[in-house]
């Protein structure tokens, strides 16, 4: 399905060094703020409080968030859990307060606001949980990561599962500079947004690499840099519908999900739009550089093959 088609090629690598240069400049300041800032990490990574409470009716969220701020909690994650009569609270950890000291004030506050409120549970994470977060999650981030390399090397050539690899981590440091930078909380629902991110940016550039062996196919005298033109210009249309339906749901979930949705859209996003510019100015270029060509993807016949069949 094309909304349109673009009937010249596009010379996009002939501008690549461009694109690349601009891709190393943001990658090394996301690398730069990552080491200077660090990520925020939210309660799941550093350890806190869980409370839950329950109401008669169903649970004001946007209040309970204030009554949260109020104490001395601005980053507070409040969440209904289960029902929409439950709140499920998370505490960053406060030196000089137990779990049960923090609970105390948490009921109290928001007994201030509604007396039908009822606590329900408390819980303690501790540090080390968190620290068991983060080995799983940058292991789940490897194995991903591995996974697809392995893909790309067996669909179509090791070139292709580099520039795939690398044009992928780009997206995510990316991310992580953005998070960094602005000092948004990282949670586990950024870290599955993330996950989410690397494959779909990956099927982006299988797109792209699909369309270049076809054309390598049917063109075999075209020029490697005119047929990877060709490529990214006939997937254009393509590209556009797919992302622009996709970045339509996200978006809604960033403006209309809430508190609880908001870190995981805005991740979403970011990931989504470098994502397009990573596939096509990226992995796409990289692939160039590295020196793809013809037999990488359809291995030459043998003459002596070729004659006996004449």
């Amino acid at each position: 399905m094309e909304f349109f088609r673009i009937r010249r090629d596009l010379p996009i690598m002939q501008r690549a060094l461009i694109f690349n240069a601009i891709s190393l400049i943001t990658f090394l300041a996301a690398v730069f703020f990552l080491v200077h800032r660090g990520l925020h990490l939210s309660v799941e990574f550093t350890g806190g409080t869980v409370v839950e409470v329950q109401y008669a009716q169903a649970a004001p969220l946007e209040p309970v968030r204030a009554a949260m701020g109020a104490l001395g909690y601005p980053d507070a994650q409040v969440q209904n859990f289960g029902s929409s009569r439950d709140a499920l609270i998370r505490l960053p950890l406060k030196k000089g307060l137990t779990s049960a000291q923090q609970s105390e004030q948490v009921l109290s506050a928001l007994k201030k606001q509604d007396s039908s409120v009822q606590l329900q549970r408390v819980e303690f994470v501790g540090p080390q949980v968190g620290k068991e977060l983060v080995t799983n999650g940058l292991l789940a981030l490897a194995c991903v990561v591995a996974g697809i390399m392995i893909y790309l090397a067996i669909r179509f050539e090791w070139k292709y599962a580099v520039a795939g690899v690398i044009a992928n981590l780009h997206d995510v440091v990316i991310i992580l500079g953005f998070f960094a930078f602005f000092q948004w909380e990282f949670s586990l629902s950024v870290l599955a947004a993330i996950l989410a991110v690397l494959g779909y940016s990956v099927n982006e550039s299988v797109v792209i690499f699909d369309r270049i062996r076809e054309t390598f196919r049917k063109n075999k005298n075209m020029p490697v840099i005119d047929v990877i033109n060709h490529a990214i210009t006939s997937t254009m249309s393509r590209t556009i519908i797919t992302h622009g339906c996709t970045e339509a749901m996200v978006l809604s979930m960033l403006l209309f999900g809430g508190a609880t949705l908001h870190f995981f859209a805005l991740a979403l996003t970011i990931g989504i739009l470098f994502g397009i510019y990573s596939s096509v100015f990226v992995a796409a270029a990289l692939a160039m550089w590295l020196g793809v060509k013809r037999s990488d993807l359809i291995p030459a016949k043998n003459p002596v093959e070729e004659k006996s069949h004449v």
